[in-house]
């Protein structure tokens, strides 16, 4: 039997109070963005359950962009019958043998939320799992750990039956959590820390630092591949290109080298910080990783965010390398992120950073040259993007000036 809906269960929004709805529809246009690409396909959402009708689209090609929307706990492919006891046994004989594998186990899950159906739980387990026993050869009873869960939903409009539990991704919905502004650097750790923080329903936009001649167009490719793969999470996501060669030369001439990338690092999230205000995001995402380098040891954590009230999260703080591979294998960003493309945190690294900064020492050094002007011209002539995931046509995504 082909399937005609897939049911979607939605895990951390039961947990929501009154404000549930607002998570289920942030959810339903998750689903509706990530399965743009299918014209036919009709969402239906309530406040318990969440269908996909599918209205003969492939539900194959469904199946794995729903494995990747945050909100979603679990999916299962489900065919709706009438409330016909015989018309049910025959659906549910087709649905289990599309995937029973000789030897398999199975028990029956049934939930009537019709309470006037002529059949009580009880009895339509016992219906049912004689049914399946008597036509499927060597087939045996499970109750504790099947291989197979037949499910069966009596509903007041029909019957729905399912036998696969496909895991989602978690987490809560893209956006039911605000905004915040990704500083997406190219390397291997903030875009595990982006999709970290899209799967606590954070909306995110991606900032990038670009400085020509010193970083290649090839670079910048590699940061635009990396939000297309983000992308594929929320449906969309905007890409701000900031110009810094003019402020990397200035620091390189104004401030001591073991200090620079301190400076840097102040000044890259001023400008965050002025664009998260103009896009009007709450928080500052970055990919740091407690004592993985210099910058990121907690005195220049300190030095460095020093320059902002505005909230700045780190998603990746007590991971190791490892643990962030890993992640980045699984989100397909890992091959994109270690081209051999650098970035402009690469460029002017010295030879010996401070590792324990004084802020008071990086401030004396700055207080010689007001950056201020430089900051507002970097952020007026930054450049923006609006990316599709790669699933979506190229021609999707065009590009305007801030």
């Amino acid at each position: 039997m082909k399937y005609d809906r897939i049911l979607i269960r939605y895990g951390e929004i039961t947990l929501k109070g009154r404000n549930r709805n607002k998570f289920v529809e942030k959810l339903r246009g998750s689903v509706k963005a990530a399965l743009v690409s299918f014209p036919r396909v009709k969402i239906e959402a309530s406040r318990d359950r969440m269908y996909v009708i599918l209205n003969e689209e492939n539900g194959d090609e469904i199946i794995p962009l729903l494995k990747g929307i945050f909100g979603i706990y679990s999916f299962s492919p489900a065919v709706k019958v009438e409330k016909d006891i015989e018309k049910m046994k025959v659906a549910a004989l087709d649905l289990f043998a599309k995937i029973y594998k000789k030897g398999q186990t199975f028990k029956i899950t049934t939930k009537r939320s019709d309470k006037s159906f002529q059949l009580n739980t009880e009895e339509l387990n016992h219906l049912f799992g004689a049914h399946l026993l008597i036509n499927t050869p060597e087939l045996k009873v499970n109750v504790k750990n099947p291989d197979i869960d037949l499910r069966i939903e009596i509903r007041e409009d029909a019957a729905y039956l399912s036998c696969e539990t496909i895991y989602g991704a978690g987490g809560l919905p893209v956006g039911s959590s605000g905004k915040a502004m990704l500083m997406l650097s190219g390397g291997i750790d903030s875009p595990v820390a982006g999709h970290l923080a899209m799967k606590r329903g954070m909306g995110i936009e991606a900032i990038h630092f670009f400085s020509p001649p010193y970083t290649s167009e090839r670079s910048k490719q590699k940061v635009i591949d990396l939000s297309k793969q983000l992308a594929k999470v929320s449906g969309m996501l905007t890409l701000h290109v900031v110009p810094f060669t003019e402020i990397q030369e200035i620091i390189r001439k104004q401030v001591p080298e073991n200090y620079s990338m301190t400076t840097t690092r102040r000044l890259m999230l001023k400008i965050a910080d002025e664009i998260r205000n103009r896009r009007k995001g709450l928080a500052i995402i970055t990919g740091e990783s407690l004592g993985q380098v210099a910058s990121q040891t907690l005195e220049s954590m300190y030095a460095i965010n020093d320059v902002t009230n505005t909230p700045v999260l780190r998603p990746l703080i007590t991971m190791d390398k490892t643990e962030i591979i890993k992640i980045a294998k699984e989100i397909n960003t890992l091959d994109i992120s270690i081209r051999p493309f650098e970035d402009c945190c690469t460029i002017f690294v010295p030879s010996s950073p401070k590792t324990k900064p004084k802020k008071e020492k990086v401030q004396f050094y700055e207080s010689f040259l007001d950056f201020t002007p430089f900051i507002e011209k970097a952020v007026n002539e930054t450049e923006l993007i609006h990316i599709k995931p790669e699933s979506q046509k190229e021609e999707d995504s065009f590009h305007e000036l801030f």
